[in-house]
């Protein structure tokens, strides 16, 4: 009871502007996230009966086998890339540290709609094969409009989350195993099997877990390859059958799956540590590959480039010359604008109170500190579709508490201004992208001695001035990071957009995705270009910032 009353008073002196601004954004995250959650207490109606008995177990089962066999392949290709990259010498590989990290700067629904028309029968590759090389495949040899399909596009598209989060890994902290154990005579899988996999297994679980979410929010691949998820249910659900209640009911199901994964990823590590034994650390020293084995090595890099970046950008951009004239409308810049706009000020918005609640968080006990960051990152492990619906409640709910201030007002009767409005599109984005603002702050603030802003404090200078003339300076590489991650993944979401944006409000995704919904393949190229091209430049810029802090 002593303890608690302490700990009370500490909170309570630390309760200034910074947490107050922590905890309202955190109970904003939280409030549509409950709403969902809430489905599961009120009676079902007719229609979920007949979902649970008929199409339930399907979806269940899609969504299952989709995350198992993604997660599995995905994380297989991405520690293997980043093992070779960091690990060994062959040719080209400074050009393939970084370059194997581009294609997550295309959506997996743009490679989705790529590769679904050119392994079709007309497409370039079974067109190619029957002119050139008088070759005829039977139907369905190549085809990828199929869960296979589905399977296959998401790993290309996903591995970059494991690629990335293992080359970091492994770059700082394996270099004293990988030397002792090749001194000790382990060689190439030994080694990997024994040494490096063990040691980088906290990197593998954190980007498998980011491609579990990314998979299971998924909607654009597996609406246009036709494989049954809870995902894609959801909005059968709800613009199929026009039934939100079930709706709410399936994402709540869906929400609480997602927070199972969670939770036990988190018990099953929660008694280990992966932490080096010694401060002292240095950058591992790749071995050099000779004859055959450099050159596959090479080969291996350039397959998975090629097929994950160079072969859907040149196909694509193809299209789009082909169809630009025909294509471009006075809206493109519109919706270019949109894209980058709106992604602009959520992520302005988000990286403000990232910012707020990292140090919130800093100041605070270890139980409280805990708690804040799980419920500001919580919204990045649920779907965009659960949070969509969510928010969508909330600012109806909203809408309705203020009619009467909208009547006073001179608005109309019965009139929706919140729900109808950009500002919906922008909060349902900060609840889902949070966390990537979040996390790259957290590292950041772990990264400044405690020391530096005690010593400013003792000198005289207040809190803000603490956090302007110490803090901040030394966050600038955090924030540059949270901004263009955040950035770049805001711009490639669908469903949230899809869902959330204002009447007459087009994106480049969305826009993309009504002419692949048309079938208008070709039509799709020139916003997918754009798209892509907007997304490209953040992500190089991040790639360059990560060669400039290992040189």
């Amino acid at each position: 009871m002593k303890h608690r009353v302490t700990s009370l008073r500490h909170w309570r002196r630390r309760a200034d502007g910074w947490s107050i601004a922590s905890w309202t954004g955190a109970a904003v995250i939280l409030l549509p996230i409950l709403y969902v959650l809430s489905g599961l207490l009120r009676s079902p109606n007719d229609n979920w009966v007949k979902v649970k008995q008929y199409l339930l177990t399907d979806y269940v089962l899609g969504s299952l086998k989709l995350v198992l066999l993604t997660g599995f392949f995905a994380t297989s290709i991405g520690l293997a890339l980043a093992w070779l990259v960091t690990g060994y010498s062959f040719p080209m590989r400074r050009f393939f540290r970084w370059a194997l990290i581009l294609p997550l700067a295309i959506p997996p629904y743009i490679a989705a709609y790529t590769y679904g028309a050119m392994t079709s029968y007309t497409g370039v590759i079974q067109a190619t094969l029957r002119n050139q090389f008088d070759i005829a495949l039977a139907p369905g040899t190549i085809e990828v409009m199929s869960f296979r399909g589905a399977v296959f596009v998401l790993t290309l598209f996903l591995y970059p989350y494991v690629y990335m989060i293992a080359c970091a890994f492994l770059e700082r902290q394996s270099a004293s195993y990988v030397e002792n154990a090749r001194l000790l005579g382990s060689r190439r899988f030994k080694l990997f099997f024994r040494v490096v996999l063990p040691i980088a297994r906290p990197a593998v679980v954190a980007g498998a877990m980011l491609v579990v979410f990314e998979v299971l929010s998924d909607y654009g691949v597996t609406s246009y390859f036709g494989v049954q998820t809870l995902s894609k249910a959801i909005f059968q659900t709800w613009f199929g059958m026009y039934d939100v209640d079930s709706a709410i009911r399936l994402a709540a199901w869906l929400m609480l799956a997602v927070i199972g994964i969670f939770v036990l990823e988190r018990y099953l590590r929660r008694s280990r540590r992966f932490h080096s034994t010694t401060s002292r650390s240095k950058p591992l020293a790749p071995t050099r590959l000779k004859g055959g084995a450099a050159w596959g090595a090479a080969a291996l890099c350039s397959a998975v480039f090629l097929l994950a970046f160079l072969a859907p950008v040149v196909q694509i951009a193809s299209w789009a010359a082909l169809t630009y004239r025909k294509v471009w409308r006075s809206d493109f810049g519109e919706m270019v604008l949109n894209s980058i706009g709106g992604a602009f000020i959520a992520t302005v918005i988000i990286l403000l109170l990232a910012l707020m609640t990292a140090r919130t968080a800093r100041v605070l006990s270890s139980g409280a500190a805990y708690g804040l960051a799980r419920i500001m990152t919580v919204g990045y492990a649920v779907p965009g579709a659960i949070i969509a619906i969510g928010v969508l409640a909330v600012f109806i709910a909203l809408d309705e508490w203020l009619m009467p201030w909208y009547a006073r007002a001179g608005l109309g009767e019965g009139v929706l201004v919140l729900s109808l409005s950009l500002g919906m599109l922008i909060t349902g984005y900060v609840i889902r992208f949070m966390a990537t603002g979040y996390n790259a702050l957290e590292v950041g603030y772990e990264k400044i001695p405690r020391a530096y802003s005690e010593a400013s404090r003792t000198l005289g200078a207040g809190t803000l001035r603490t956090f302007i003339k110490v803090e901040l300076p030394l966050l600038k590489g955090s924030l540059a990071t949270g901004f263009i991650v955040t950035f770049v993944e805001i711009v490639k979401e669908l469903p949230l957009t899809l869902l959330l944006r204002p009447f007459n409000y087009d994106t480049l995704a969305t826009r993309t995705y009504q002419y692949a919904s048309d079938e208008r393949i070709y039509e799709a190229a020139l916003p997918s270009l754009l798209l892509i091209v907007v997304s490209l430049v953040p992500v190089i810029l991040m790639t360059r910032m990560g060669r400039g802090k290992r040189a």
